[in-house]
């Protein structure tokens, strides 16, 4: 295989809004760049994983965009945001700020890969507390919770580390945390080790 040929994997979904769907333009433009054969890797971080040429990567992904797709990178980042349906209206469950959250925190490189969650309401359809890092909108307010272990026979569900923020404190402690985790994690240790490592009183008083 010659080096024009090399080919890299991206991640693509259609965004925050109201539950993860694709519209036909997008399954179009994303079949574009598949053989007959070719299979989509659907994740559990409501992503697609899709290989491309290296060479064209830039252009492809401003293709993507252009019919409303968001494209990540694959490895040791954090996840977009995974989030419930929205089943109550835009504004009534918060998509400005679960589309703040995803903008702000998506991509950035950590030691290992973090899932990050958020729901509109206390039913909890977006599964916060079984993420790294969970926000659930109670009222006009934001609770956050950390250090899931979604595996093993000692898994266990997040912790409530902080409740009642508004949303620019929530924007200022998650970035903190994540910093955090970037700057003083291990080379692949989980963010439920790390958090387990330095801590629960260093952590809540990030």
């Amino acid at each position: 295989m010659g080096s024009d040929d090399k080919k890299i994997k991206i991640a693509v979904n259609g965004g925050i809004g109201f539950g993860s769907k694709l519209n036909a333009n997008q399954l179009l433009t994303i079949s574009k760049y598949m053989d007959a054969n070719e299979e989509l890797e659907l994740t559990t971080f409501q992503q697609l994983y899709i290989e491309i040429p290296e060479n064209k990567k830039v252009e492809i992904i401003q293709e993507f965009k252009h019919v409303g797709l968001s494209c990540y990178p694959v490895g040791n980042y954090v996840k977009s945001l995974r989030t419930c349906n929205f089943c109550k209206g835009e504004e009534r469950e918060g998509m400005p700020v679960a589309k703040e959250l995803n903008k702000r925190f998506a991509g950035k490189q950590v030691p290992f890969t973090l899932k990050m969650a958020y729901t509109g309401c206390p039913i909890g359809c977006g599964e916060p507390m079984v993420s790294d890092i969970g926000v659930l909108k109670f009222k006009d307010q934001y609770n956050l919770y950390v250090g899931e272990k979604g595996k093993g026979f000692d898994a266990e569900v997040g912790m409530l580390l902080k409740e009642n923020l508004e949303p620019e404190e929530l924007y200022v402690i998650i970035e903190r945390i994540i910093d955090s985790y970037a700057q003083l994690g291990k080379k692949r240790e989980t963010f439920f080790k790390f958090w387990r490592r330095i801590g629960k009183d260093e952590l809540v008083n990030i």
